[in-house]
């Protein structure tokens, strides 16, 4: 693509973010083709964005996610700062279009990691990881059938990243094996979903290993600080104004939120 036709796409998703209104699909002069091309495209967003990139998010790790957009691998997208929120966390009217969550294990970075030849194997990955979190992500869409947009228009939308709920730091969590982690998903003190780490590729850990190879194939940085959510262990919820949820990770803690 041309430099004028990335800046226009992400020019277009950028307005309808702020808007908080969707759109059909991006014009055929500025459609990304491929998925280099949508990633073109969400960087030129970030920037638009003006805030600092606090992490990133991982989407279509789980069977269900990739049936739904009908993909075979996961994409990443960018978490900026200010769309981070403690639990417990009152989501106000408005803030989002789409109401769905997704239950989902957090990963800190405590050190850099930095693009090389040979791949990372997920020790050397663990080993650059500081902290567990429990998290609900609240994804959300500038297209307004965003299930049937593609892959590379997903990937430009920033991976239809938008809010990031995240639990208090678990402890004692390094000798576990995640993928038999469970999670109860409990909407208005309804239990609706019993998730796994099984879901996220296996394991959630090796969602951060396909991270952190996708980007040194990239040339990008995994900073220290940096927060990854690796996709949902649970099925995507949908919820509505009015609801309360908790993801209850067992031993490693619970995230809360409410929609207003």
């Amino acid at each position: 693509m041309e430099r004028s036709q990335v800046e226009e796409a992400a020019r277009i998703l950028h307005e309808a973010w702020l808007e908080k209104t969707t759109i059909d699909e991006l014009p055929q002069s500025c459609r990304p083709k491929s998925i280099d091309e949508g990633y073109e495209i969400q960087s030129v967003l970030k920037d638009m964005h003006g805030t600092k990139v606090a992490g990133y998010k991982i989407g279509a790790t789980n069977r269900v996610a990739q049936k739904m957009f009908n993909v075979d691998s996961p994409f990443f997208g960018r978490v900026m700062d200010p769309s981070i929120i403690k639990s417990p966390a009152n989501i106000r009217e408005g803030a989002i279009i789409l109401y769905i969550i997704e239950a989902e294990f957090d990963f800190i970075f405590s050190e850099d990691v930095v693009p090389r030849k040979e791949g990372y194997t997920q020790d050397e990955i663990m080993e650059k990881v500081g902290d567990l979190v429990p998290a609900i992500e609240i994804p959300d869409s500038r297209y307004a059938n965003w299930r049937e947009a593609g892959m590379p228009q997903l990937i430009a939308d920033n991976a239809i990243a938008s809010l990031l709920i995240l639990g208090e730091t678990a402890s004692n969590w390094r000798t576990l094996d995640l993928s038999l982690q469970t999670v109860d998903v409990v909407v208005n003190d309804r239990l609706v979903d019993v998730g796994s780490g099984s879901n996220v590729l296996g394991d959630p850990r090796k969602a951060l290993v396909w991270l952190a190879n996708e980007f040194s194939k990239r040339g990008m940085v995994l900073k220290a600080g940096q927060v990854v959510t690796t996709g949902s262990a649970a099925d995507v919820i949908k919820v509505k104004s009015g609801d309360s949820v908790v993801a209850d990770f067992g031993i490693l803690g619970s995230v809360e939120l409410k929609l207003a």
